[in-house]
C-alpha cells in the first residue's frame, strides 16, 4: 500500500513538474531573445506571446502549453481506462482511474500557474486546462473551445472567452461523460481560471483590458 501511495504521489508530482515547464518564457528567450515576462501583460501564455512574439511564437506556446495538460491526463487514461483489477488490496475501477486523471489534470494546471522555475509564478492556466479537458473528453473540449470563441468574438477579449469556456466546462464534461470526477475537474477549472483572471476582471471593469489583436487594434498599455 505504501509503495502504491508513493507511486500516486510521484505521478502527481510528475504532472506538476511537466505542467511547470515555462514554454512561453523558453520560446521567447531562446528563439526571439525576448523575456516575455517583461513585455505586454507580462504573462507567459499564448495571448501575450501573440502580442510580443507574433503568430508563430503564439501558436507554438499555445500548442505546447495545451500538451502540458493533455499528455499526462491522456497517459493516465490509457493506463486505467476500462480497467478493473486488484493490486495490493486496492481495487482499480474506472472511477478510480477518472479520479486519478482529474488529480493529474489539476496538478498540471497548478504547475503551469505556479512554476518553480519562475519563482512560483507562471501563466493563467487556460491552454493547459483546455488540453486537460480534451484529454478527458474531446467532445467537451470542443464545446469549451466553442464557448471561448463565442465569448471572445462577442466581446473581443480573450480573457472573457477563457473564463466563459472554463466556467462552462463542468456542464460540458457532465453532459458528455456523466463522470463525477471529470465534473469536479470542471468545477475546479471554472473557479481557478476566474481566480487567475482577477486582474483582467479589474481591467475589464475599468475599460483598460487589451482586446484580441487580430480582432481589434490594441489599446496603448
Amino acid at each position: 500500500m505504501i509503495v502504491l501511495f508513493l507511486s500516486f504521489v510521484l505521478l502527481l508530482a510528475a504532472a506538476f513538474l511537466f505542467g511547470s515547464i515555462p514554454f512561453g518564457y523558453l520560446i521567447g528567450r531562446f528563439f526571439y531573445r525576448i523575456d516575455i515576462r517583461k513585455q505586454g501583460s507580462g504573462n507567459i501564455g499564448a495571448m501575450n506571446a501573440l502580442r510580443t512574439l507574433g503568430k508563430t511564437g503564439a501558436v507554438a506556446v499555445l500548442v505546447l502549453d495545451a500538451l502540458k495538460g493533455f499528455i499526462p491526463v491522456w497517459l493516465m487514461g490509457l493506463v486505467f481506462k476500462g480497467s478493473i483489477h486488484v493490486h495490493d488490496g486496492v481495487q482499480f475501477t474506472a472511477t478510480l482511474g477518472e479520479t486519478l486523471q482529474t488529480l493529474v489534470a489539476i496538478c498540471a494546471v497548478l504547475g503551469h500557474c505556479f512554476s518553480p522555475w519562475l519563482n512560483w509564478k507562471g501563466g493563467k492556466g487556460v491552454a493547459t486546462s483546455f488540453g486537460a479537458i480534451f484529454a478527458l473528453s474531446w467532445k467537451a473540449g470542443l464545446i469549451c473551445v466553442g464557448a471561448w470563441a463565442l465569448g471572445a468574438a462577442a466581446t473581443q477579449y480573450s480573457s472573457v472567452g477563457s473564463m466563459l469556456a472554463n466556467l462552462i466546462s463542468p456542464v460540458a464534461l457532465w453532459a458528455v461523460t456523466g463522470s463525477i470526477p471529470y465534473t469536479i475537474y470542471g468545477i475546479f477549472a471554472g473557479l481557478f481560471i476566474v481566480y487567475t483572471h482577477r486582474e483582467n476582471i479589474v481591467r475589464l471593469r475599468e475599460g483598460r483590458e487589451n482586446p484580441i489583436r487580430f480582432l481589434r487594434k490594441s489599446k496603448a498599455p
